[in-house]
């Protein structure tokens, strides 16, 4: 048998270890780092589908969506780990991920028992959604910064962090929705009025910064016409909605009214899915 010689060993440990590093292409990590990112948002959407039902707005429609909501988020959980072909999601393998996808199964776990209550036709914990939802939000956010570092040192590129924040803008929508739900409902006030008015903000910096850059936040802006153009109806939505969260988030605001809240109720879907759009043209370009 042929001996190999020495450095056509090495050669051939680095080509293995080159390509084990670049299983994964860019295109699937602009896949995992959306989807792990849009899994931050249905956190938020599932929290504000609870409170909406507490606020007795759409009961029915908003248990419906919940039900869908939930199972979305455990499927995709599911997939980021082991991995989903339909989904387009590679099996994840750092341990270090791993672990934290381990640590969101059990407070997600914990979050689930909540929801399914209510799924099942019970009441709404008002104080358990508003206690459960920002631990499972915070340590599913950390699996995306971890994708995102991931991403980069595999690939290369840094437009895992436009897409992370872009799909971050997702988030803010229903998050916003949330803690203008919980002023309707007098938990918490003060608090919740400061977080809507910070949640706020950053959306709006953020919108910003994806058309025209902001180096603190590491967004290089957008001259993708297409991409330019989806996010200006991004803004245009986001016009309609802003004053509803700046009335319900004011320091002087005795409440939510109805009507506003109504509002907010038909709007935040939109909003919601105009910002998709433009997450899933960022995805495209890493095609």
């Amino acid at each position: 048998m042929k001996k190999i010689s020495l450095p056509l060993f090495i050669a051939l440990l680095l080509a293995i270890a080159v390509s084990d590093v670049l299983a994964v292409t860019a295109s699937e990590y602009a896949v995992v780092i959306n989807l792990s990112g849009r899994q931050r948002m249905l956190t938020q959407k599932m929290s504000k589908e609870m409170l909406l039902i507490a606020n007795k707005i759409d009961v029915e429609g908003n248990r419906a969506n919940l039900k869908k909501t939930a199972k979305l988020f455990d499927t995709t959980l599911t997939g980021l780990r082991d991995g989903n072909a339909e989904m387009g999601l590679p099996a994840t393998e750092g341990r270090v991920i791993l672990k934290q996808l381990d640590k969101v199964r059990k407070l997600w776990d914990e979050f689930q028992s909540v929801v399914s209550e209510v799924v099942q036709g019970g009441s709404v914990d008002i104080a358990k959604v508003a206690q459960l939802n920002l631990p499972l939000l915070k340590n599913m956010n950390t699996a995306v910064r971890l994708y995102e570092k991931e991403a980069k040192k595999a690939t290369g590129k840094s437009a895992g962090v436009v897409i992370n924040l872009a799909g971050k803008q997702r988030m803010l929508t229903q998050k916003m929705s949330k803690e203008m739900s919980l002023v309707a409902l007098k938990h918490n006030t003060d608090d919740n009025k400061s977080n809507l008015r910070s949640t706020a903000s950053l959306f709006d910096r953020t919108l910003k910064g994806l058309l025209d850059g902001d180096g603190d936040l590491e967004l290089p802006g957008t001259k993708d016409k297409a991409i330019r153009s989806q996010l200006m109806v991004v803004g245009d939505l986001w016009k309609e909605f802003k004053p509803l969260v700046e009335r319900a988030a004011g320091i002087d605001a005795k409440g939510v009214s109805k009507d506003d809240l109504l509002q907010m109720s038909k709007l935040n879907l939109p909003l919601l899915k105009e910002m998709n759009k433009a997450v899933k043209m960022y995805e495209q370009l890493e095609q």
